[in-house]
């Protein structure tokens, strides 16, 4: 059921997903407290925001001044089906026409200053609101195109910038993130945990050219996001709130969702406290840990169970990439890649949990364990009389010297 919010707005062209406010303000916080000048005389481009709608906008030009930035840059990806339906800030349908915004363009703000522009002292939006439709030092315009990331006009924008924050189409991480490598831009970014598998993203993972973000509002693994009102589909709503304005906003929650960065933040660097072996096995598991039939390493179901004392490969969860620290641990692989595997297995005979037989290849995808007796309740594999199970996306990992 992971992402299935996601995929069922994909399904029903809903996919208006926006990243709260608070959850980018304290993943930022986070940063700034590791190094309080992260972004400071640096071009922030958030290409993937509607400037109406995105809270990746709202927060840094409010932040403009206290972070320091020298630009910001935000560009929507497609139009916003609200758009022209929340016009509280940025004017009426007059105002967009004299703009010479057609509503079906996506849209380009470019803030480069940030002022007090009605003398109330204090900067909100309604002050960059004034700024832009006087046109002063700051612009708003239509894009000629749709604002696909992927156009050249897009990309001469991400020339100019220095650090990408946004929460890219899921369906086009790969393509995303590659982007930014080959342009080599900094970046904060949100995407699917199961991305860390990625042919194209474990490598950069597994060299520390990037890292899993601090991930501070992250509750079980899941975030919540803000969906349009107008396009929202009460099967997908968690929760309904309303704003200062009155405005209501509908809240859903994603499953298995993690900032992804290459911009240092001080939990990166927090070694995980372990047990040596001896008490894992006394006080946790109750019994040394299983070793893999096709792989010269030990299962570690648990990242808090990961004996400190261990020299060889041990086998832990993809989640270990949400404390790993590079100064701890290295990363050597995962159960697909190949130059690990001790074993190959013939045809197996898979048994499902719901007792249905049918002949497979899937142990030759991951870390197996043999195992004396057929489990309950779950799925196993037969060969040549001998019984296994499989262990879910295990990242091979072992102590540093």
């Amino acid at each position: 059921m992971a992402n299935s919010n996601l995929a069922n707005a994909k399904r029903a062209k809903n996919d208006e997903f926006y990243t709260q406010y608070g959850d980018i303000q304290k993943e930022i916080g986070a940063y700034l407290e590791y190094d309080p000048d992260s972004f400071r005389n640096k071009t922030v481009y958030c290409n993937c925001d509607d400037p109406y709608e995105s809270n990746f906008f709202r927060y840094f030009v409010l932040n403009f001044n206290r972070l320091g930035l020298k630009r910001l840059i935000t560009t929507s990806y497609k139009p916003s089906p609200v758009a022209n339906t929340q016009l509280g800030l940025f004017g009426d349908d007059r105002t967009l026409a004299e703009k010479g915004r057609p509503k079906v363009n996506a849209n380009k703000f470019v803030i480069n200053e940030v002022c007090d522009t009605d003398g109330d002292g204090e900067f909100n939006l309604k002050d960059i609101a004034a700024q832009l439709k006087a046109n002063k030092n700051n612009d708003w315009e239509p894009l000629e195109g749709d604002g696909d990331f992927r156009s050249d006009e897009s990309i001469d924008l991400l020339k100019q910038s220095d650090i990408v924050v946004t929460n890219p189409p899921f369906s086009l991480f790969r393509e995303f993130l590659k982007q930014l490598v080959d342009y080599q831009k900094e970046f904060l970014i949100i995407g699917n945990l199961n991305a860390i598998t990625y042919k194209e993203v474990f490598p950069l993972l597994k060299e520390n050219k990037i890292w899993l973000g601090n991930n501070y509002r992250i509750n079980g693994g899941a975030m919540f996001f803000e969906i349009p009102e107008k396009i929202a589909n009460l099967e997908q709503v968690r929760e309904i709130r309303t704003d200062e304005s009155g405005k209501k906003i509908f809240v859903t929650r994603v499953q298995g969702v993690r900032w992804f960065t290459n911009l240092d933040h001080g939990r990166r660097h927090q070694p995980i406290p372990l047990m040596i072996e001896a008490e894992v096995v006394k006080f946790a598991t109750k019994k040394p840990f299983d070793k893999y039939d096709n792989f010269d390493a030990i299962e570690v179901p648990l990242i808090k169970n990961i004996p400190s004392d261990y020299i060889g490969l041990m086998g832990v969860p993809i989640s270990i990439f949400d404390k790993y620290s590079p100064e701890q641990f290295e990363i050597v692989g995962y159960e697909k890649s190949c130059d690990l595997r001790t074993k190959i297995y013939p045809k197996q005979l898979q048994i499902d949990k719901t007792g249905k037989k049918s002949f497979v290849t899937k142990l030759n995808d991951g870390a197996a364990i043999r195992v004396s007796t057929p489990p309950d309740a779950m799925t196993y594999y037969v060969v040549d009389d001998a019984y296994y199970v499989q262990s879910f996306k295990r990242i091979f990992i072992r102590h540093k010297k």
